[in-house]
């Protein structure tokens, strides 16, 4: 997994609405790069309905709000639009930049393992480096925690 202090490794990917997004691009304001499993599952509904939420408080801090997940440009359309979502999400279908950032696990769930994406934050800074890394999130107060982090770096 990418840690703390390393730099982010950059990707390019199409977004909700088709148009190929890469981290580079957002370069020069903090990057809140979640990861979740899947659209329109309760527990990533509500990981993102949070993040939806507290936009404004983001926004305030000068952040982006970036979501990945295997699901493809559809789903995610469909997904930002049910939820009203007014940030970013990227399709990851081949699971590269899940791979890459180390979120593609192997997990077991009623005792069957299978492979899936650990729901896993970064916050990246305006320079490309990871500054804090959330792994195996509880969606509950994480949002809330997430701010906080980007707070206390714009705060030094």
């Amino acid at each position: 997994m990418v840690e703390t202090g390393q730099p982010a490794p950059d990707f390019t990917l199409k977004d909700q609405s088709g148009r190929d997004v890469s981290l580079s691009q957002l370069r020069g304001s903090p990057v809140v790069l979640y990861f979740y499993p899947k659209d329109d599952t309760p527990g990533c509904t509500k990981e993102a309905c949070a993040f939806r939420d507290a936009f404004d408080d983001y926004l305030a801090q000068g952040a982006k709000i970036v979501g990945v997940s295997p699901d493809g440009v559809d789903s995610h359309a469909r997904f930002a639009r049910k939820f009203a979502l007014p940030f970013t999400l990227l399709a990851d279908p081949e699971r590269t930049v899940c791979q890459a950032y180390g979120v593609w696990k192997e997990k077991t769930l009623y005792g069957r393992k299978s492979m899936g994406v650990e729901r896993t934050t970064f916050v990246i800074d305006g320079q490309g480096i990871v500054r804090a890394v959330f792994p195996r999130v509880r969606v509950e107060g994480h949002s809330a925690a997430v701010i906080e982090a980007i707070r206390g770096r714009a705060s030094r």
